[in-house]
């Protein structure tokens, strides 16, 4: 069964790598440019290239490449993080954002389709990629995932049972699976 869930997600990074594709070339940017776009407009206080090299899983001379053409194109900005004026902090330009946004519509086919799975399916789905990501981040293959599951503030299953099981010690709430994030600003890994 192992390779035929294996054998799906690849169906399914496939389907996304066309899709991108489509959406990169409609706006004149390489898939790259626009993972980069996509993920600066998630991150509105901006993020350094050496962050947006690690989470896009290339190396920084791949990412500073990428950088520097959507810096001749207009749509990224770098500016002096606070505090320390030598560190550059990427973030979008408004015209960089309004093609991001744009760009984000990527995922639109694939987010209709899941729509067509029954939530509960759907939130099984969300944990099962989850502890798989945090499997392939374990294993070294994935090397960012600042996800509720990977979090020191995470409590699985708090209240079994019931809409909302697992908790959150930081925010001091009770969280639904559909509630967990998959990319968490105050993420903080669990020691292990």
């Amino acid at each position: 069964m192992d390779g035929k869930v294996l054998a799906a997600l690849e169906r399914v990074a496939q389907s996304f790598r066309v899709l991108q594709w489509q959406e990169a070339r409609e706006h004149r940017l390489t898939p790259l440019q626009l993972q980069l776009l996509v993920r600066l407009l998630a991150h509105r206080e901006g993020l350094y290239a050496s962050q947006l090299a690690r989470t896009l899983g290339v190396t920084r001379a791949t990412a500073s490449e990428a950088v520097t053409a959507l810096l001749a194109k207009g749509l990224v900005e770098r500016r002096a993080a606070t505090g320390d004026r030598r560190r550059l902090l990427l973030s979008l330009t408004q015209r960089g954002r309004e093609v991001a946004m744009r760009a984000a519509a990527w995922g639109e086919a694939a987010r209709a389709a899941l729509q067509q799975v029954p939530a509960p399916e759907r939130a099984a789905l969300l944990l099962f990629l989850m502890r798989f990501i945090a499997e392939l981040q374990r294993a070294g293959v994935v090397t960012v995932a600042r996800m509720c599951i990977t979090c020191r503030f995470f409590r699985p299953d708090a209240a079994p049972g019931t809409p909302q099981p697992h908790y959150c010690a930081l925010l001091e709430q009770p969280l639904a699976v559909e509630s967990l994030r998959v990319d968490c600003p105050e993420h903080q890994p669990a020691v292990a």
